[in-house]
């Protein structure tokens, strides 16, 4: 292929057949060549064998002195299309200009390769093409109605001597443009032009061929667009040498000027908008200039909304060809004169308010009897207002109960006075609206309550929905003039401004409601005057001395102020020393009393002393506490919390005010030991898998005291962190009775807790795994047993933790799986072995014969 690339000039593949008279156009192009991009062309001419110059791209002097006048009058051009190709224009050719031409390009390449010129044969043909009109209706002018039919014929034929077709195009030109219709292609196809598919189809246009080589175009149910100027468009084609169709030469001719006379509908009418039990006149005219017989078909449509298309629209009435009109009791339909219609509605209803529209249909005999419909359109929407007959009345709004305390009841009336024109099909509703009070100038919407409607049905808003269905809000009918609006429990939030909306609703022919006019009342302020609310405790301590093991009592004396008929609940608090342990919150809920008097113990967890709390009520506004066999760990500050509540709505009781008193303390002057606790590991870094030995010592400063007289509850905690910025974890915890209690755990160590002294308590972590690390420690209870024999419980101590790490044994955890790898490769390698010499001893044995030599010892030198 390398060898064979080179230049390449093309022109198309002759002959090329041309009309006398007509334009031809001749492309030439080049490819594959070197150089520039612009290549330049030169045309030559010969009739026999000798070439005459016509026209260059690149030099003026090149035409010959036989073409100069045609080159110069522009008969004779070329027209490049791109850089590299160009087309030889011949304008109005003649036979003289039947021959070869030749286009050639100028070498441009570095070496001489391929083809520089091409030639091809241009034929030159006689005109015999004749396209012509109807003789008997030649530039005919047509006037007709929308809905009619009509044909038109031209005549096409052609003498020439090659073997041609022709293209027959019907097109119409209602405008400045002419647009297709209908053609018969030169290859014997109908092809319809854009926007005439769907008619064709149906049949309505169709181009017929006849005798004498006629051409006929048959339009039915003719339309506005039909009308204009029709004419017929004939083209003659050839078969090239390529087998490829060329058009040679197209001829038209003006047919006929048709105009359409459209049929429109109109409707008329004096009242457009009436009152209420009036009568509706409407008239439908059909406007048409047919003379002939026809009959019209009328439908009354009636629609909410002006949209033409009926999709919605609801039939009122209709009248066929034959005057037959179809019953209804309101309404009728009567034919006034050939072309007018008219529509009448009795006593018309607000729910006749809307669009009427007209369709009319027009039919025409055929010559078989049968009627034919031509056209069919529709009126433009009539807009029809129909007043009500509103009823006159006034509405007025009253409070006959209005709260001056929260929970009072609030009651409103909303009356009609001075009603007027009301009959027995006018019935009323209300609304009741809530609008917050602002100190503002800011505008505030106002809420639905509820509102109830034609049937009396009561429909909630949201913010009364779940008050009405607790029957906190009651929405009722007093009396036929008067609704009421009942708040049974008025709170705060329901201070504001109330309203009241009167709505009048019409009974219509179907029995239907429809509303017809509201009325809004004055509104009415429901507010009144709150002050805060005040609630003062005071805790009185009944014994001021008492040692550990005494019972102790205290007082609490409630005052309220600006709050309706209270009542008190409480709450004992205590708030331990920072020493204390077992709430690191400081703050600990002993027992409480609820306002219907409910006890409850709420943090207390000495399981000893379950009954060692009392809370009780001694009068409205006083409450004592007890705490029996007190310890030295119930040391601390205790408050009574009280709670103000009233009655809310329902029975419920609301909360009003908190109230907190002041502190009574609890101290104990003792001289007993001080207990210090330490946590101890002789090797706090241990290895996955060992044991880890944790010791938590107790020691006694001060006072010494039997082993027998104190007791000790151990907790162990863990914070899995290098900080202390976890949660603490129960480990495992023995009491001073030595039950041992353990949490559950998700690894597979194990723990166990021992007492080993009386002052030293063991922890060990078996077979410790990764997630045992993190930081140590114990907690410890002293338990004293006084010289009465009453044992006493100190305060916890927590020791200072020890942090615990465990690595990973590196030698151990790769030993297994060392020996394990060396074992199976051993016996791989032994088993390779075995059965390679097996193979080579059973299965590869081969036996060669050897030529036996003879056996030579060499001669010496001297010898030989």
């Amino acid at each position: 292929l390398a060898f064979c690339r080179g230049r390449v000039v093309r022109v198309p593949k002759g002959p090329l057949i041309r009309v006398v008279g007509t334009e031809v156009v001749i492309p030439c192009s080049v490819s594959d060549y070197d150089g520039p991009s612009e290549q330049n062309f030169d045309w030559e001419f010969s009739r026999e064998t000798d070439f005459m110059r016509i026209v260059s791209t690149w030099d003026s002097t090149f035409t010959s002195e036989e073409y100069q006048k045609r080159v110069g009058r522009g008969d004779i051009k070329l027209r490049r299309s791109s850089n590299d190709a160009v087309e030889l224009v011949i304008r109005n050719i003649q036979p003289t200009d039947q021959g070869r031409y030749k286009c050639s390009t100028p070498s441009t390449d570095a070496t001489v390769q391929g083809n520089y010129d091409a030639e091809v044969q241009v034929k030159v043909i006689s005109d015999g093409l004749s396209v012509s009109g109807s003789k008997a209706r030649s530039s005919m002018s047509l006037r007709l109605s929308e809905g009619d039919s009509f044909k038109l014929r031209c005549s096409a034929i052609t003498t020439s001597p090659e073997h041609t077709h022709l293209h027959v195009t019907w097109q119409i030109k209602s405008g400045s443009a002419w647009r297709d219709i209908l053609s018969l292609t030169h290859e014997g196809k109908f092809q319809p032009g854009p926007g005439y598919e769907e008619r064709y189809r149906n049949g309505d246009i169709r181009l017929d061929t006849g005798a004498n080589d006629t051409y006929r175009l048959s339009v039915s149910q003719a339309s506005s667009v039909d009308g204009g100027a029709y004419r017929c468009l004939v083209s003659e084609w050839v078969r090239g040498a390529d087998s490829s169709w060329q058009k040679i030469q197209e001829k038209s001719v003006e047919i006929a000027s048709v105009a359409i006379q459209r049929t429109d509908v109109v409707i008329s009418t004096s009242n457009a908008s009436v009152t209420e039990r009036d009568s509706l006149d409407l008239t439908c005219n059909i406007t048409t200039d047919r003379s002939g017989i026809f009959q019209a078909e009328v439908m009354w449509y009636f629609s909410a909304s002006p949209d033409d298309s009926l999709s919605d629209a609801q039939v009122l009435l209709s009248v066929d060809r034959d005057s037959v009109v179809s019953d209804s009791t309101l309404i009728s339909l009567s034919h006034v004169d050939r072309n007018s219609y008219r529509l009448l509605v009795r006593d018309v209803d607000v729910e006749d308010s809307g669009y009427y529209f007209c369709q009319a249909a027009v039919w025409v005999p055929l010559h078989n009897g049968s009627w034919h419909k031509v056209v069919e359109r529709t009126s433009a929407p009539v807009s029809v207002v129909v007043t009500a007959l509103e009823p006159d009345y006034e509405v007025f709004l009253n409070a006959s109960k209005t709260p001056k305390f929260s929970d009072d009841p609030t009651e409103l009336n909303c009356r009609i006075v001075n009603a007027q024109d009301t009959e027995a099909n006018i019935r009323f509703t209300v609304s009741w609206y809530y609008r917050q009070r602002l100190r503002s100038d800011d505008v505030v919407t106002e809420e639905l309550l509820a509102t109830m409607d034609a049937d009396w049905t009561l429909l909630l808003g949201d913010r009364s929905r779940e008050r009405t269905q607790n029957g906190e809000i009651i929405f009722s009918k007093k009396a036929v003039d008067t609704f009421s609006l009942r708040i049974q429990w008025t709170s705060e939030s329901d201070r504001g401004d109330y309203f009241c909306v009167i709505s009048a609703w019409s009974r219509h022919r179907n029995n239907s409601w429809v509303k017809s006019k509201d009325v809004t009342s004055a509104s009415v302020s429901i507010f009144w005057a709150t002050q805060d609310y005040t609630l003062t405790v005071e805790a009185v301590k009944l014994k001021p001395f008492f040692v550990a093991g005494h019972t102790f009592e205290m007082t609490c004396k409630v005052s309220s102020k600006n709050i309706k008929t209270p009542r008190y609940s409480v709450l004992i608090t205590a708030e331990k020393p920072l020493t204390d342990q077992s709430n690191p919150n400081g703050t600990t809920r002993i027992i409480s009393l609820n306002q219907d008097s409910v006890v409850r113990l709420e943090d207390w967890t000495d399981q000893t002393r379950v009954d060692g709390v009392v809370l009780e009520k001694v009068q409205e506004n006083e409450f004592r506490y007890r705490m029996y066999q007190t310890q030295i760990s119930d040391a601390g500050l205790y408050r009574c919390v009280v709670t103000a509540w009233s009655p809310g709505g329902g029975g419920m009781w609301r909360e009003a005010v908190n109230g907190l008193s002041n502190p009574i303390q609890i101290d104990f002057q003792t001289s007993g030991p001080v207990f210090n606790v330490s946590v101890h590991s002789d090797n706090p870094t241990i290895y996955q898998g060992e044991l880890a030995d944790l010791l938590c010592i107790v020691t006694t400063e001060g006072m010494a005291l039997e082993p027998d007289d104190m007791s000790f509850d151990v907790s162990w905690f863990a914070v899995r962190s290098f900080a202390l910025d976890r949660e603490p974890v129960l480990l495992a915890s023995l009491d001073r009775r030595g039950i041992v209690t353990q949490s559950r755990r998700n690894g597979s160590s194990d723990l166990s807790l021992e007492r080993i002294s009386p002052l030293e308590f063991r922890l060990r972590v078996h077979g410790c795994e990764d997630h045992d690390f993190g930081n140590h420690y114990c907690v410890v209870t002293p338990w004293v047993r006084s010289a009465t024999g009453v044992w006493q419980r100190e305060p916890d101590i927590r020791a200072k933790p020890i942090f615990v790490s465990v690595k990973m044994d590196v030698l151990n955890a790769f030993k297994y799986p060392l020996l394990i790898g060396i074992g199976l490769a051993t016996v791989i390698g032994l088993l390779s072995c075995l059965i390679g010499y097996c193979s080579s001893r059973w299965c590869c044995k081969k036996e060669v014969q050897e030529t036996r030599r003879e056996r030579r010892r060499l001669m010496s030198m001297e010898m030989d």
